[in-house]
């Protein structure tokens, strides 16, 4: 899969897309309909998606930016520009109701052009959705929107243009994937408002553009944001507080079998409120209805399962309240409490948890982190915080979460390097990954680098370092930037330094055990092994075909650590020597 995935990458690096004809008259005419003034930030997406359009490399683009800032309108603009060029638009949402929301949203902004914009989903029928997927079929839609069921066999798209994936992080990476196989050259544009890790490092390694839309809308206020022990009294006020101004509440309660029970609680602690029940199990049309009633004003409170995450627009619901918030992800709490102040109304959101020591350390930074992050363009800084709290993630499975040991930035850009190498033809020479084992555990300290992105970014710059130079130059800049050097850093830059002799000189493994430091060669050493039998003496014996001993003075890992450098720079020598 892992292969596969790089494959798909580096084919679209090399292949030619499509190069759109503008029509600048008309596009200016789309842009004047938008009914509210542009960000800043949303005028230089737009610029940079269109920009993607006229390039023959394929778009891979994502979008980054808070619930409610415009990321749709720049998909529309895209989509705009696509059909006007005879090709087709996918629209893939996560769920049933947030593409029913796009099919809303696209059909009021394309009502006086003539594109033909559809759905398929669990709300049409069979009989509907086959009607569809043929007029798709054969061309005579221009705009389809849809769940995963888009990614079905019978869709077999007349002249597939751009697909919009919003959301992201609620599909599983085989589904993403399936889409890439489509056609490798197909322009792929991103929605989300807070980047998995997965979708970050990708970001950041230059496997795909980044657009972040950081600038809030106008008359926008940040979310107040309080974490509560479960408490009736507290549902109680918070309902009353919203109801009092006329507006509307989100509860989440994430288990299906205990939601009856917390509506009967809801419905005691507030005997006057009116409150519907929505989660997947529900029949299509009982969810339906429930969700119209919801919009149509004639429900108080929506008490559902995490099904209403993503993209649901509700202007006069104000008010979250998120039952056992210690069980969400990061993203998830991220994407619930967008629901909620969306228009210029001061809005409010509730974490419950059962008590301070039942909650897990993990969970206990997460909602530090988004109560600390209420501010309007947190999505951005959240992911990175993920990032921390989670690591990396395993990039090319199918899973989201890891640890940065799994596969780091190195790897990831080394593997794409040399698979579009590959496919050039080129010769490749592998660069071998060296197994580190000194007992020695280096990081960045935070009150070291206390601004977040600033720390991610050195860790970047650490993970992609090919040479001692660039090793020195980025010590100096910490220095310079941050003061002297704290242990762990000391640590980690010692560490990287090891590690770059160990490539150099093709050692696969060092290990430290006790006072005996054993190092394994690789075959193709460079280290000419007349000169390596000079270097042979008390610390250093042969241990075996390929294997060293190296053995230290247990002083400390400073003096360890220098010991195994010195006796690297040796061998470097003895190498440079036989070259």
């Amino acid at each position: 899969m892992a292969k596969e995935l790089v494959r798909i990458y580096a084919e679209r690096q090399l292949s030619t897309g499509h190069l759109y004809q503008t029509d600048p008259v008309l596009m200016q005419e789309f842009s004047d309909a938008f009914e509210y003034v542009e960000t800043e930030d949303q005028v230089k997406a737009i610029e940079e998606v269109l920009e993607d359009l006229d390039n023959e490399k394929p778009m891979d683009r994502l979008i980054c930016g808070d619930v409610g800032y415009g990321k749709t309108e720049v998909a529309m603009r895209a989509a705009f520009k696509v059909v006007l060029d005879k090709k087709q638009v996918a629209v893939l949402a996560p769920t049933t109701i947030l593409a029913q929301q796009h099919l809303n949203t696209f059909r009021e902004r394309f009502r006086s052009w003539p594109v033909n914009v559809d759905m398929v989903s669990r709300f049409r029928t069979p009989a509907e959705q086959k009607e569809t997927i043929r007029k798709v079929n054969e061309g005579k839609v221009d705009i389809i929107i849809g769940t995963h069921r888009l990614l079905s066999k019978d869709v077999q798209f007349s002249n597939l243009g751009l697909l919009v994936v919003d959301e992201e992080q609620r599909f599983g990476v085989k589904h993403k994937e399936q889409l890439k196989k489509l056609r490798a050259s197909v322009d792929i544009l991103t929605l989300t408002a807070t980047p998995i890790p997965r979708t970050l490092h990708f970001s950041l390694m230059g496997v795909r553009d980044l657009s972040v839309i950081e600038t809030p809308p106008s008359d926008r206020l940040a979310v107040k944001t309080y974490i509560r022990k479960f408490d009736t009294q507290v549902i109680r006020d918070a309902i009353l507080r919203e109801l009092d101004r006329n507006g509307q509440v989100f509860f989440v309660h994430n288990r299906i079998q205990g939601i009856h029970s917390i509506a009967k609680l809801i419905q005691e602690a507030v005997p006057q409120v009116r409150v519907g029940v929505a989660h997947g199990q529900l029949q299509e049309h009982m969810l339906e209805r429930t969700m119209k009633q919801f919009l149509d004003g004639e429900l108080d409170v929506l008490l559902s399962t995490s099904i209403i995450e993503s993209g649901l627009d509700i202007p006069n619901a104000n008010t979250i309240i998120i039952n056992r918030a210690d069980r969400f992800g990061l993203a998830q709490l991220y994407q619930l409490r967008g629901r909620v102040g969306r228009y210029k109304h001061q809005a409010y959101a509730y974490f419950l948890i059962p008590g301070e020591m039942a909650v897990s350390t993990d969970a206990r930074k997460r909602l530090t982190a988004i109560e600390e992050m209420s501010e309007l363009g947190a999505g951005f800084q959240l992911a990175t915080r993920d990032l921390e709290i989670r690591g990396t993630g395993n990039m090319l499975g199918k899973s989201q979460s890891g640890h940065i040991a799994t596969i780091g930035f190195d790897l990831y850009c080394q593997m794409m390097e040399e698979t579009v190498r590959e496919l050039k033809g080129e010769k490749i020479e592998s660069r071998i990954e060296t197994e580190l084992d000194l007992q020695i555990r280096g990081f960045i300290p935070k009150d070291y680098v206390p601004e977040l992105n600033q720390r991610l970014e050195f860790y970047r710059r650490l993970q992609l370092v090919v040479d001692r130079e660039s090793l020195d130059e980025i010590r100096k800049e910490l220095k310079d930037r941050c003061g002297a050097l704290p242990e762990p850093v000391e640590k980690l830059l010692v560490l990287l330094e090891i590690k770059l002799f160990c490539q150099e000189l093709r050692i696969s493994r060092i290990r430290l055990n006790r006072d005996e430091v054993s190092i394994q060669i690789e075959k193709d050493t460079p280290v000419d092994p007349s000169r390596l039998a000079q270097l042979l003496g008390k610390t250093l014996k042969i241990a075996g075909e390929f294997q060293l001993i190296l053995l230290v003075n247990t002083g400390g890992w400073k003096e360890n650590a220098q010991q195994v450098l010195d006796c690297l720079k040796s061998m470097v020598a003895a190498s440079e020597v036989a070259a």
